[in-house]
C-alpha cells in the first residue's frame, strides 16, 4: 500500500502530490485488459460508421488501411476525425509505432493493474512527446521507457490506483489567484492519472500544451485512458518538478534513474529524505530493465 503523503504543492511540483489513490468505477472508455499473446497481423474489422468504438479499438477503412481509436466515439470517420483516430501500422500488432515495451511486457509488469491503464491508453498517447522513449540508442530508450513506468508503478501502486483518495483534500488544489479560475468547481482538480496531476493551474498547463481542456473537463483524467497516459508524459517531458531537468532529460543525457526521482518527489524522498520510498522506485526500475533485457545504467538513487 502507498504510504500517506499529504504536502503542500507548489507549481513546480503539484503534479505529484497527494499520493493517496481511490480505485473508480471502470467508465465507458476502460477496456479490459488484453491477451498477452500478439494479435494476428491485419485481421481487423471493417469500420462501420455509427458503431461505438473506444480507445484501443482497430479498425480496417474502406482506402484499406488502418486505424487505432484514440478516444471513444460513436463511429465518426477516421480519416476526418483525426482527434479520435489514428493511421495503425499492423506489423506484428505487438508494438505499435516502434515502443520498446510490447504488451506482453507490459502485462509482465502490470500483471494486476487496474483496466481503465490500458496498454493501446498508453500508445495512443505516445504521439503527444514522439521523443520519448524514442530517443537515443535501444538500450537509452529501453531505460527511459523502463523509468517512466517504474515511477508510475510506484504512483499508483501497480497501476491499480486513479485518483487520489483523501477527499478532504480535492477542495484545496484551487488557486483562485489565477486568472482563469477554477471553472469545474473548487474541488474539482485532485490528484488524477499515472503521475498525480493537481491544482487548477497544473491541469491548465497540461491542457494547454496537449489542446485537450482539462481546465473545464478535469475528469478526463480519470475516464479517458489516453488523456490519462498523456498528462503522465506531460509531465515526464516538460516538468522539471523539484529537480533541474525533466524526468526524459535526465535518461536520455545519462543522469541516471536518481534524477527521475528527484524531479518527480525529490523534494520529500532524495537526500535522505525518505530512502524507502526511493528504493521502491529504484527496485521497479530494475525489475523493469530486466524484463525489457536491458541493463539500468549507473546513478539509482537520488
Amino acid at each position: 500500500m502507498i504510504a500517506k503523503r499529504l504536502r503542500a504543492c507548489l507549481a513546480a511540483v503539484a503534479a505529484t502530490c497527494a499520493l493517496l489513490f481511490v480505485m473508480p468505477m471502470a467508465s465507458a472508455s476502460a477496456t479490459a485488459a488484453t491477451a498477452t499473446t500478439p494479435r494476428a497481423a491485419c485481421t481487423y474489422s471493417d469500420w462501420v460508421a455509427g458503431k461505438w468504438y473506444v480507445a484501443g479499438d482497430i479498425v480496417k477503412y474502406t482506402d484499406g488501411k488502418y486505424y487505432r481509436a484514440e478516444h471513444d466515439n460513436p463511429g465518426y470517420d477516421p480519416i476526418i476525425s483525426t482527434w479520435y483516430w489514428e493511421p495503425y501500422d499492423c506489423g506484428s500488432g505487438q508494438n505499435p509505432a516502434g515502443f520498446v515495451v510490447s504488451e506482453a511486457q507490459f502485462n509482465q509488469m502490470f500483471p494486476g493493474r487496474n483496466s481503465f491503464y490500458t496498454y493501446q491508453g498508453l500508445t495512443a498517447a505516445l504521439s503527444a512527446y514522439p521523443g520519448f522513449a524514442n530517443t537515443g540508442s535501444d538500450t537509452v530508450k529501453k531505460q527511459e521507457a523502463a523509468a517512466f513506468l517504474a515511477n508510475v508503478s510506484h504512483e499508483t501502486g501497480g497501476l491499480v490506483y486513479i485518483v487520489e483518495q483523501n477527499q478532504a483534500n480535492y477542495p484545496h488544489y484551487c488557486d483562485w489567484g489565477r486568472p482563469y479560475g477554477c471553472p469545474a468547481g473548487q474541488a474539482a482538480y485532485y490528484g488524477r492519472g499515472p503521475i498525480q496531476l493537481s491544482w487548477n493551474f497544473n491541469y491548465k498547463a497540461a491542457g494547454d500544451a496537449l489542446g485537450i481542456d482539462l481546465l473545464n473537463n478535469p475528469y478526463l483524467v480519470e475516464r479517458d485512458a489516453a488523456v490519462s497516459w498523456k498528462t503522465a508524459l506531460w509531465y515526464w517531458n516538460t516538468q522539471t518538478g523539484p529537480g533541474t531537468m525533466t524526468p526524459h532529460d535526465a535518461m536520455v543525457n545519462q543522469r541516471g534513474f536518481g534524477e527521475t526521482i528527484r524531479s518527480i518527489n525529490g523534494s520529500i524522498e532524495c537526500n535522505g529524505g525518505n530512502p524507502g520510498q526511493v528504493q521502491s522506485r529504484i527496485d521497479a526500475y530494475q525489475r523493469f530493465v530486466q524484463i525489457l533485457g536491458t541493463t539500468p545504467g549507473s546513478n539509482l538513487s537520488c
